[in-house]
């Protein structure tokens, strides 16, 4: 009956996975499990409950039985609503506010995890660490400044667990990552006929990065961990693509190819699980992304008249941010846990003159719960459900003299995810 199971499950792990709306801040996406998000994903680099752990602290693997495998899947739906407060569009003025931006995201994941040896464990993972998805109205005043932006990656992980003793366990990973992405926006607000043609670009790449992890049992109740991802830079190559009444009027209207490099941050993580009896676990976590490793995106032409030519830049500005959650689980009964879960995730965004229409991120606050189902001695059923309140954030980004406007005004968004996971040892 597993080997059925297990048959059934296997072709999860070979999916092509689609990248989701960004539920943390910036564009990184925390649900590379679903086990996590009813505790605010608090105690993550500790709590090794699951295969998952290879993304979060490969060293948890030696907490596992000799054969697990978790497949799980988040569904977040991000709300992102404009409202115009003095913006300067030219003939884009009177296009409306651009509707929700938000779009359903959905965030598959897949994890094994065998023991070679007493003490030796392998696996591998599939997720999708970063991505996001704003769209708007077409036209709408911003337009100019984006359209669609879309971003999505693809990781595999494969990983290597030791024992080293009753208290120490050290672990590390490689990830072979896709990202690829698409940005639309008009050409400029200045005349009718450029507002009416959209320039696409379109771009992939792969790179390589690692991760390491170490896991302390301080005590049959204290579990601390911590865990390390690098940084992975993405030479982004494409095209770029310009379609309506303007394309080819000048050489920076004409289709060709182009490039973006993208450095994608590196993570910390400091996590603690503690028992405080047999009713109630308390989790914590403090972790640290690198987000300032993006502190422009430059899209450059590679080919054409303008080859070399910078025909676009995106002034983020990123600074690193902080993240705080704590979490607490209580033992309903034999088979039932309930889980619970706050936390504050800041933006990397510094200022109103460098959020983007394309980000309008800021600062969030977790409220999670969920539950975690004992099917059978070897089985677990794990669902979560999150709300992230979202402050209005304000934005004054002034392109003009780009040729693509003013867009000032005040962004109503909130974040809901809910997410389920089924996990097996064999």
């Amino acid at each position: 009956m597993k080997m059925k199971t297990i048959a059934r499950l296997m072709p999860l792990l070979a999916l092509s996975l689609a990248g989701g709306q960004a539920s943390a801040a910036g564009f990184q996406l925390l649900e590379q499990n679903a086990s996590g998000i009813g505790n605010a994903y608090a105690g993550s680099a500790a709590v090794a409950e699951n295969a998952s752990t290879i993304f979060y602290n490969p060293a948890g693997m030696t907490q596992l039985k000799d054969r697990e495998i978790s497949v799980g899947l988040s569904v977040v739906r991000p709300t992102f609503k404009f409202d115009d407060r003095g913006s300067s569009a030219g003939v884009l003025g009177t296009s409306g506010d651009g509707g929700d931006a938000g779009r359903w995201g959905f965030v598959p994941n897949a994890y094994m995890s065998w023991a070679l040896t007493k003490d030796l464990y392998a696996g591998v993972g599939f997720g999708a660490p970063f991505g996001m998805v704003t769209e708007y109205d077409n036209p709408w005043l911003g337009g100019a400044q984006a359209l669609k932006f879309d971003i999505k990656t693809y990781n595999i992980n494969p990983s290597l667990a030791y024992r080293l003793n009753d208290k120490v366990s050290i672990g590390g990973g490689v990830s072979l990552q896709r990202m690829e992405v698409e940005y639309a926006r008009q050409a400029t607000v200045t005349s009718a006929a450029l507002a009416a043609t959209k320039a696409t670009l379109t771009a992939d790449n792969d790179a390589w990065g690692w991760n390491v992890g170490a896991l302390f049992t301080l005590s049959p109740t204290t579990k601390v961990g911590v865990s390390y991802r690098s940084k992975i830079k993405h030479d982004l190559k494409g095209d770029l693509k310009v379609q309506g009444p303007a394309a080819g009027a000048s050489a920076a209207l004409t289709t060709g190819n182009a490039k973006a490099d993208v450095e994608l941050p590196d993570t910390f993580i400091l996590s603690v699980t503690q028992n405080l009896n047999d009713k109630w676990e308390m989790l914590g976590d403090i972790s640290w992304t690198g987000w300032s490793s993006i502190p422009k995106v430059d899209i450059v032409r590679t080919s054409g008249a303008l080859n070399g030519a910078t025909v676009q830049t995106l002034e983020t500005k990123f600074r690193d941010t902080w993240r705080y959650a704590l979490g607490a689980n209580y033992r309903l009964s034999e088979t039932v846990k309930l889980k619970f879960g706050v936390a504050y995730d800041q933006t990397p965004v510094p200022s109103d003159q460098h959020r983007l229409v394309s980000l309008p991120d800021s600062n969030r606050t977790w409220f999670s719960t969920g539950a975690q189902i004992k099917v059978n001695k070897d089985s677990l059923v794990d669902l979560g459900l999150a709300y992230l309140h979202v402050p209005e954030s304000h934005i004054d980004n002034n392109q003009t003299a780009l040729g693509r406007g003013r867009v000032s005004g005040v962004y109503d968004a909130r974040v809901w995810i809910f997410g389920a996971q089924y996990s097996m040892a064999f």
